[in-house]
């Protein structure tokens, strides 16, 4: 089926290797396939479960998420809460020596209960994820990175998929937050030059008006005014995690996870009428945007406080 799609794969490391063609590797590592005019783009969030950044990143990443179990962990039930808050359609992957009716037990309350399981059975797994597209979204063109690197000869390269809208060549997009503008030199999707990109496509593009040192995972582009940058960002009330064991409240330090950024903020408030935290640098939202507070210092259990509705 023609279209992109972009999936995380949490759960169990080493299995995304078996879907796709090792590409861009750091915290995290992507596995890209191409097949009748269909590319795919798997997520694995390699740096996890050392660090937390890694997996809500993946997920904010992707499309859909596939929840592979192959053994009852601390990291597989912190990787089920964190998935547990996000609104990511999600697809339940059991290994050979996980029942279903043991996962029932794991998933009973939470939203993954319903969710669609299957067995870890590769050449299905590929099946499944040709027939996965994303969503189309118009609007203006919104493109966060997640990766970049200097090309010589070319100069500043930034790789993401496109979120909203078509990105083309030669267009001037804001950099947020940076407060610079930049052009757009080049498109490429999986190493084919394009004028443009659509929704969803992932996207290697070069960029005139900027360095590659001064670009960061979390930056996005997009047309100037069309989202909106600062330090405080309010939202809804909070849905707390309900695995969480902190006692995080007013003036607690924690890591605000928007989009691909992941930021240390102060909370200045949580009760009924809402939430509200400072950033310690200027960070880019879209309000509606769902927005998780981690707290890294919690002793045991997961490393996420709850999630809330990012407002005006």
């Amino acid at each position: 089926m023609p279209g992109s799609v972009t999936v995380a794969l949490v759960g169990a490391p080493e299995v995304a290797k078996e879907l796709g063609k090792k590409g861009t590797a750091s915290d995290l590592t992507l596995f890209n396939a191409v097949h009748d005019a269909h590319a795919m783009t798997v997520v694995e969030p390699t740096q996890f479960p050392e660090k937390v950044a890694p997996l809500v990143e993946a997920l904010a990443m992707a499309d859909r998420c596939l929840l592979t179990i192959l053994e009852l962990s601390r990291a597989v039930a912190e990787t089920i809460a964190i998935v547990d808050l996000t609104d990511i359609p999600t697809t339940v992957v059991l290994g050979p020596s996980i029942g279903d009716a043991e996962v029932g037990r794991l998933l009973k309350g939470s939203r993954l209960e319903s969710a669609p399981r299957v067995p870890l059975d590769y050449p299905h797994l590929r099946q499944l994820l040709e027939e996965w597209t994303a969503p189309a979204v118009d609007g203006p063109v919104e493109v966060p990175i997640d990766h970049a690197f200097p090309v010589k000869g070319v100069g500043a390269v930034a790789l993401g998929v496109v979120r909203r809208g078509v990105l083309r060549a030669h267009e001037r997009l804001h950099l947020y937050p940076t407060g610079k503008d930049v052009e757009i030199r080049s498109i490429q999707v999986h190493d084919a030059d394009r004028k443009e990109a659509a929704c969803g496509e992932r996207v290697g593009v070069a960029l005139k008006g900027i360095d590659a040192e001064e670009l960061a995972r979390g930056q996005v582009l997009a047309p100037a005014g069309s989202l909106r940058e600062g330090t405080t960002v309010p939202g809804g009330p909070l849905v707390r995690c309900r695995y969480y064991r902190g006692d995080a409240g007013p003036g607690a330090q924690l890591h605000l996870a928007l989009g691909l950024q992941v930021v240390p903020v102060t909370l200045d408030r949580s009760d009924a009428s809402g939430v509200a935290v400072t950033a310690d640098r200027p960070v880019v939202f879209r309000p509606g945007a769902i927005a998780l507070l981690l707290d890294l210092s919690v002793p045991a259990g997961p490393r996420v406080f709850g999630r809330f509705a990012v407002s005006g």
